[in-house]
């Protein structure tokens, strides 16, 4: 079964084309050229969309934008392809990068998303001591959490990174992409407009 699978739910996009199980090829990119990594990605794999299988899209938490960037396009490449999709929550696949990690994404406004899943500000998180600490919130807050206790790997290492490779290994039950839903956690900042 060939596989596309990407999340842009944090500020760096990954997507890969697993083939049963084996990689094919990823890439890390920003959300906004997803489709360009998507389509060499395809080129290197001497694949053609049409012989897509399936579709798994990270659903967050993440940023709302670019989370809602990913499932647009998983909803739109599955309607154009006639493929089914799965989602993933972007935490779940940064904990299964590595057993007892865990998993804390930047939440913005100080606040990091946390498995559960909740928001917390990263000063009120309980941590066991010595967790090794992963994600763009481990990064963003690594003072805070090392005062905790906890092991954050150096910023460079890829373990910080929700891999796409990750979320299809994570998909047992493939539906309609339109059912797929962002995991928010929060209530956005934008408001609609009262009609008072």
């Amino acid at each position: 079964m060939l596989v596309l699978a990407f999340d842009t739910a944090t500020d760096v996009a990954t997507s890969a084309l697993i083939d049963d199980g084996r990689v094919l090829g990823e890439r890390t990119s920003l959300a906004r050229t997803l489709l360009e990594d998507v389509d060499a990605l395809l080129l290197e794999a001497q694949a053609v969309p049409s012989d897509l299988d399936a579709l798994v899209v990270g659903t967050g938490p993440g940023s709302f934008t670019s989370t809602r960037v990913g499932l647009a396009l998983a909803q739109g490449l599955a309607l154009a392809l006639d493929l089914p999709a799965a989602g993933i929550s972007t935490l779940d696949a940064l904990a299964a990068a590595r057993e007892g990690v865990c998993p804390v994404v930047d939440a913005r406004r100080r606040e990091v998303f946390v498995l559960g899943p909740r928001v917390s500000a990263p000063d009120d998180l309980e941590l066991e001591p010595g967790v090794t600490c992963i994600g763009s919130g481990a990064i963003r807050y690594r003072a805070t959490l090392e005062d905790k206790g906890a092991l954050v790997p150096p910023d460079d290492d890829e373990i910080h990174l929700p891999h796409a490779r990750l979320h299809a290994a994570l998909a047992r039950e493939f539906g309609p992409a339109e059912a797929l839903t962002p995991l928010y956690v929060r209530s956005p900042d934008a408001k609609a407009p009262s009609s008072a």
